[in-house]
């Protein structure tokens, strides 16, 4: 895990975020994203208060692009925006002081902020797996992913009450006037498959892609109405065990 800790900083920190990301800063520590105007993914994180300034934590490698955008959409706001010297620690047992719980699902553990970062051995790839979890770069897709998709709104990382941001009105019209047809799914796999094989059906009509894998199990965007009867990866085969992880409990 290379993360790389944004600090947003400045009187208007708040409101700058808030017309951006697609969940409620005022509610954090929360996940949210960075969306393009057409409602595509750029970049996922956790918002984190950290005094008088907020933290965000994001995958290093998107960290770079991520603090350009923020920089091009500050403008005249009272907004500080630079890059920290903090690491993350995570793990799944007893939470230490300071810790904040991650906000996407419980299954996920804690995080901490500090001089040091580094995990306590567990399996996160499993832990996404079963519980149907997106990952930066892997499921999560810039300028191809649409989070309601991705399964944003059952992850808690998107707030529909919260009011305009980069990429709501394509995101809101997806939820209220349009029935998502396709999106990740737990899957079961019996054999191997490289991250982003496709997945087709009997007939070899494109299903969708698989994704990570852990123990049998494994995430993959599928196309709803082609998740019935036998489907493939590579070599592998594939079953949908789960409904689609974009629907809210």
């Amino acid at each position: 895990m290379m993360r790389k800790i944004l600090r947003v900083g400045g009187k208007d920190r708040v409101e700058f975020l808030q017309g951006l990301v697609s969940n409620d800063v005022t509610r954090a520590p929360c996940w949210a994203a960075l969306l393009t105007p057409q409602g595509k993914y750029l970049a996922d994180f956790l918002i984190v208060p950290d005094g008088d300034s907020l933290l965000l934590d994001v995958d290093a490698q998107l960290a770079d692009e991520l603090m350009r955008r923020l920089s091009m959409y500050r403008l005249r706001a009272a907004v500080e925006l630079s890059e920290t010297p903090l690491q993350v620690a995570r793990g799944n047992g007893p939470a230490p002081a300071g810790a904040i719980p991650d906000p996407r699902h419980p299954a996920l553990g804690w995080r901490l902020y500090g001089d040091e970062g580094g995990d306590d051995g567990t399996d996160w790839d499993a832990i996404r797996v079963t519980h149907t979890i997106p990952e930066t770069l892997v499921e999560l897709i810039p300028n191809e992913t649409y989070i309601l998709e991705a399964g944003f709104e059952r992850l808690h990382g998107v707030d529909f009450r919260k009011g305009c941001y980069v990429g709501q009105e394509v995101t809101a019209r997806m939820r209220h006037k349009t029935e998502l047809r396709k999106g990740l799914v737990g899957v079961a796999v019996e054999g191997e498959a490289p991250v982003g094989t496709p997945i087709l059906t009997e007939n070899g009509r494109e299903a969708g892609v698989l994704y990570t894998q852990s123990g049998g199990r494994g995430i993959a965007h599928l196309r709803f109405d082609r998740m019935e009867g036998p489907l493939t990866a590579g070599d592998a085969a594939i079953v949908a065990t789960d409904k689609p992880a974009s629907a809210a409990p």
